[in-house]
């Protein structure tokens, strides 16, 4: 990994010396990165897409850096180790930048825990870079229930680089026709074998699930997609068959697959493969215990992969077909969603999965979730119904990137 600093100092830029007097930090991002100083006077010749940060190497350079910031990258990071008075010439820095209405933030502390900090920008630059382009399937139309999950998709693609790609649903059925039983009873076997068990659901039942998983990815290659979201419940109208088994193994093949039609949540789901190369479980938050700052969240699918086993059930809502219903390790988790029409804000917490759920008036999978933050926010001020759970800590990570990219946090 390249990190190109922008080297803003009161003297006449002379490399050895300005290595020598920074040594302690420089050695220990040169652990992560092969670190280029470069004068602030010699930044056009720094590669475009290159990673790059201001290093504020001493005092007196505040006007330096007052007159040439558009050559810094937006938003603005100031990396600073405090010596010959760096640090107070990044906080009146940061002070005028805000000044003028843009975002600005100094990365500065004990020596690891700046390269941390670095990792973490970096991290999230990364994600910004790998997301552009990307093209999110939507076969058939978003639930008409989804009445705030709705994305403009001009604004997404300003925003993001990204392409939604409206996929009609015949598209699948055709592939869905042309399969025949014998070609995926292989499959639909060993994933059975997989199963803790099988309840409620035929072996043709699970025969079409396959059927349609295999479909759907044939779809997913043709269309050269890099994630995709379902109109489930037109599909079931339609075929007589869900998509859940579909999505779970998608998910298990590292393939961003949300349920409903849900724009955001798809997003969501693709911007936390890309930042942390995670799979992730999309759920309704169904029950809420203010009391104990907990929820349930459930749907009716969920990657086996992170699953320690799971049962074959029928899907929930219409007591038909193919559901699955996972359990999961207790332990650490986030819970994330990006939301509004352009996507620019998003709701971020870290807790606790406490235990596998079992009601038998919820979606199959129900984790109850003991969060870091409150519980409230899913009753006053909510980013729409789904949410996005991934198992371990991935809050600062998450955090930083969507600050990156000028997002609001809420809840």
């Amino acid at each position: 990994m390249n990190l190109y600093l922008i080297i803003f100092t009161s003297d006449h830029f002379q490399k050895e010396r300005t290595y020598g007097i920074h040594k302690t930090l420089f050695e220990a991002l040169e652990k992560y990165f092969t670190l280029h100083l470069v004068p602030y006077t010699e930044v056009e010749e720094i590669p475009s897409n290159a990673y790059k940060m201001a290093f504020i190497c001493s005092g007196g350079v505040e006007e330096k850096v007052i007159r040439n910031f558009s050559l810094l990258p937006y938003p603005i990071t100031l990396l600073t180790d405090g010596l010959n008075n760096s640090l107070a010439a990044a906080l009146e820095i940061a002070a005028w930048i805000q000044t003028k209405d843009m975002r600005v933030r100094i990365i500065h502390g004990e020596v690891e825990e700046m390269v941390q900090n670095v990792l973490l920008h970096h991290k999230a630059f990364a994600a910004k870079r790998a997301i552009k382009q990307n093209r999110i399937g939507v076969v058939g139309t978003p639930a008409p229930w989804l009445v705030a999950s709705h994305v403009d998709y001009l604004l997404a693609s300003q925003r993001w680089g990204v392409s939604y790609v409206d996929i009609p649903v015949e598209k699948v059925y055709k592939h869905f026709e042309e399969i025949t039983d014998d070609e995926i009873g292989m499959d639909a076997s060993v994933f059975a074998n997989r199963a803790l068990s099988c309840q409620d659901a035929t072996p043709e039942d699970l025969l079409r699930a396959m059927r349609f998983y295999k479909a759907l990815k044939q779809v997913y290659e043709e269309e050269k997609l890099d994630a995709l979201t379902l109109s489930c419940f037109t599909i079931f109208n339609d075929i007589k068959t869900t998509g859940c088994l579909a999505l779970s193994l998608l998910n298990d093949e590292g393939i961003p697959a949300g349920c409903e039609g849900d724009l955001q949540s798809i997003m969501s789901m693709l911007m936390v493969k890309r930042l942390t190369g995670e799979c992730c479980f999309m759920g309704n938050p169904t029950f809420i215990d203010s009391h104990h700052n907990e929820i349930l969240l459930s749907h009716c699918t969920i990657a086996t992969r992170l699953t320690k086993e799971f049962v074959i059930r029928n899907h929930y809502e219409s007591g038909a077909s193919i559901g699955i219903q996972g359990i999961m390790e207790k332990g650490a988790i986030t819970l994330f969603k990006c939301g509004g029409e352009c996507l620019d804000e998003y709701y971020l917490s870290e807790g606790q999965l406490v235990d596998n759920a079992t009601l038998a008036n919820a979606c199959r999978t129900q984790f109850r979730l003991k969060l870091d933050k409150p519980v409230s926010y899913f009753l006053q001020n909510p980013i729409g119904n789904h949410h996005i759970l991934i198992p371990g800590h991935h809050a600062a990570a998450i955090h930083e990137f969507m600050q990156q990219n000028r997002c609001k946090l809420k809840g």
